[in-house]
């Protein structure tokens, strides 16, 4: 490239490089001072895509994260190392910040890569100074952290496209399911309430008439008369209707004591959600939708929530999950934070519920994958599973705790994806 070539190219970050955020290693000791020099990733199958970040150092330590939805994060992600290369993985919240700054506007796509290479940062920091992360975020509340099983539409889940919905997502099904979610432990559930009805509808109204309320109203009291009131149940709509409907339906729901109702409209109606958390005498929970901790204070404000569920692994990463955490605590809002992750992803949420005060509960959304569990393995307690009567017992090895099984990492990935174990 010539000078006068040169004088077209813009800097890093576009406009005028004014805030600098480099930093060059003067005082800390030897063991610290350590570098940045590859990121790789790979796709797992599991019930979604897992995406799984490695960030890999100048010494023997290296991290591993985890994104959400994979495909386009994963490739910003091993594209984030030409910010990132020679960066000491120790600090985190700098390099979030230069990401940040580097990638304005890029969304829940960018948010989850950030996140995938922040949790990793987060595990080579834990075994770097040889501590789990949930001390590096300030301490526990708790040793034990308290899942919810998501049980989808009953057992029958994904059948409906060649059955009558009718016959498939029923009142049986669903009390069948949530008798077995809590015989084998879990103190609390959640089921999808937007699954088909015998109608046809115009989905794209978002509107349903009286019998179809009703089907759904049916499915929650069998589940109700099967667990009665003691275990913890939600309900997830999906973000898929008006109004009027979910209020119809969340009405008609209120007698039934639920935990919550989740996502009744679409996320970016902020009005909307707090017209229903005011009418309605039943929590509403919404959030997974939402990035970063400015977009949980908006809706904090406008008193459009009642339970924060900020995605594990979209959310910007496990700090700004604990900054979330604090705006929402400001606000009276407990968090239970969406989770559709691998035990990757699931530990490193566990770690930042642990270290927050307003928590309520961790989704776990692969009941029906066998070999999840068989991911990993913990570091401090090998035989032991990773979840057990409905609760994570917080690993105590360094960084996570938990190291991924190369074996069973390799007999589940996405066609076309290399491992880098």
């Amino acid at each position: 490239m010539t000078g006068d070539e040169a004088d077209y190219r813009i800097p890093p970050g576009g406009g005028v490089p004014w805030r600098d955020l480099s930093v060059e290693e003067r005082h800390r000791p030897p063991e610290r001072d350590i570098e940045i020099t590859g990121i790789e990733t790979m796709a797992v199958a599991g019930n979604f895509t897992w995406g799984l970040v490695k960030v890999e150092t100048n010494t023997e330590h290296y991290g591993i994260g985890e994104t959400f939805r994979a495909e386009a994060a994963l490739d910003m992600a091993e594209r984030l190392i030409v910010d990132l290369a020679g960066e000491n993985p120790l600090d985190i919240d700098r390099l979030l910040e230069l990401m940040n700054q580097r990638y304005t506007g890029s969304g829940r796509i960018g948010q989850a890569a950030f996140t995938g290479i922040e949790t990793a940062l987060w595990d080579i920091k834990g075994k770097v100074l040889d501590v789990p992360v949930y001390e590096l975020l300030g301490g526990k509340y708790r040793d034990e952290i308290r899942i919810y099983c998501d049980t989808h539409g009953g057992e029958s889940l994904g059948q409906a496209a060649s059955r009558d919905p009718m016959d498939v997502y029923t009142p049986e099904s669903y009390a069948q399911a949530a008798r077995e979610v809590v015989d084998e432990g879990f103190e609390a559930l959640k089921f999808d309430l937007d699954v088909p009805t015998h109608r046809d509808v115009d989905t794209a109204a978002r509107r349903l008439d009286n019998e179809a309320i009703e089907h759904k109203v049916s499915l929650v009291e069998a589940v109700r008369d099967e667990i009665g009131y003691d275990v913890d149940l939600g309900m997830d709509l999906h973000w898929n209707f008006t109004v009027e409907t979910a209020r119809r339906i969340g009405r008609k729901l209120e007698p039934y004591d639920l935990a919550w109702l989740e996502d009744p409209v679409p996320p970016e109606q902020l009005e909307a959600h707090a017209r229903l958390a005011e009418e309605l005498h039943l929590p509403i929970l919404t959030g997974e939708n939402l990035v970063t901790a400015d977009a949980f204070n908006d809706y904090a404000g406008a008193g459009a929530m009642d339970i924060a569920a900020p995605d594990v692994n979209k959310c910007g990463g496990l700090w700004e999950l604990r900054k979330i955490a604090t705006v929402c605590d400001l606000n009276g809002i407990p968090l239970s934070p969406h989770n559709i992750s691998s035990p990757v992803g699931t530990v490193a949420g566990a770690h930042v519920c642990a270290a927050i005060p307003n928590f309520l509960s961790l989704e776990w959304h692969a009941r029906d994958v066998p070999w999840w569990g068989e991911l990993v393995d913990r570091t401090d307690a090998p035989d032991d599973p990773i979840i057990g009567d409905g609760y994570i017992d917080l690993p105590e090895g360094s960084g996570l705790g938990v190291e991924l099984d190369a074996d069973v990492v390799e007999d589940h990935l996405v066609e076309g994806s290399t491992s880098f174990l």
